[in-house]
């Protein structure tokens, strides 16, 4: 009853004002207010301050300074086997496996088609057909900054709109396309496995999707937009391996695209796995 009712309040409640709203709170500066948000977040899900660079959570000037904090030099170790592809984020896998006929697969029974994922552009998707897909869920106790899991370049990126659901594993589970549905980040990288898609999908009470190379992903308009970067005369964007990428203001989750035979997913590895940033989760050929 408790789920069936968290899922009836996601399809009734005002996903996106009341994400917004989420936001204006946890960009507060006000000692008084952000002090108590933090301290009792902090509290709730027990979060390990001694890994922050910054360790007093009070001493962030605002809640999504804390929520994004950065950990102390050398405290993720990053594989450092040329052939590892390693694990974006502080997590846990939701699902991994092959892309099978266009789909990947969500949870119970439930999938999503890879060319909806990718903003309906056949052409981004094509290179992932009979692939390979990992889905890596950020907790909001998790360390929330994004990283690369091999070097890459990248070449473009699409923002799609869509709803704002959770993406906790109940959701996961009763929710049809959940992650085709929410608003994401596309960014295509190549890569010596060859083409690489990370997607950022937001959430609900997700402030915010940021990346490196553009700030925060928030256009005016609630359309796609696609944006070309291997055509632009300016430097190519390239990041190695470990390097951020981007990052969420509140949890949500990445995705994971590579295609056929490029890589070769650890077999230790399955659905509820822990993973922690810089572990290798797979070799590439």
């Amino acid at each position: 009853m408790k789920q069936q009712l968290f899922i009836l309040f996601q399809h009734v409640v005002p996903q996106h004002l009341l994400s917004r709203l989420a936001g204006r709170l946890a960009d507060c500066t006000n000692p008084w207010v952000k002090n108590r948000f933090i301290s009792w977040f902090a509290k709730k899900y027990r979060i390990n301050m001694t890994e922050a660079l910054v360790e007093e959570p009070t001493a962030y000037p605002s809640f999504n300074a804390f929520f994004t904090r950065e950990l102390k030099p050398g405290i993720r170790e990053i594989d450092q086997d040329a052939a590892a592809i390693v694990s974006p984020a502080d997590g846990a896998i939701s699902q991994m496996g092959a892309i099978e006929h266009g789909r990947i697969f969500q949870a119970k029974g439930r999938g999503y088609g890879l060319t909806t994922l990718l903003g309906g552009y056949e052409e981004l998707a094509t290179p992932f057909k009979n692939g390979y897909f990992a889905t890596i869920y950020l907790s909001p106790r998790d360390y929330h900054r994004v990283h690369m899991p091999c070097k890459g370049t990248l070449r473009e990126t699409v923002y799609v709109p869509g709803d704002l659901f959770s993406v906790n594993q109940t959701t996961a589970e009763n929710v049809d396309q959940l992650f085709a549905r929410n608003e994401r980040l596309v960014a295509i990288f190549d890569t010596e496995a060859g083409p690489m898609a990370m997607i950022l999908v937001g959430a609900m009470i997700v402030a915010g999707i940021e990346t490196v190379w553009d700030g925060q992903v928030a256009p005016v308009l609630r359309q796609t937009v696609r944006t070309p970067y291997s055509s632009e005369p300016k430097a190519p964007i390239t990041l190695e391996k470990g390097e951020e990428m981007g990052r969420f203001k509140l949890g949500s989750t990445v995705v994971l695209l590579f295609g056929p035979n490029a890589i070769e997913w650890i077999d230790t590895l399955k659905a509820e796995s822990a993973v922690k940033l810089g572990e290798k989760m797979a070799t590439h050929q």
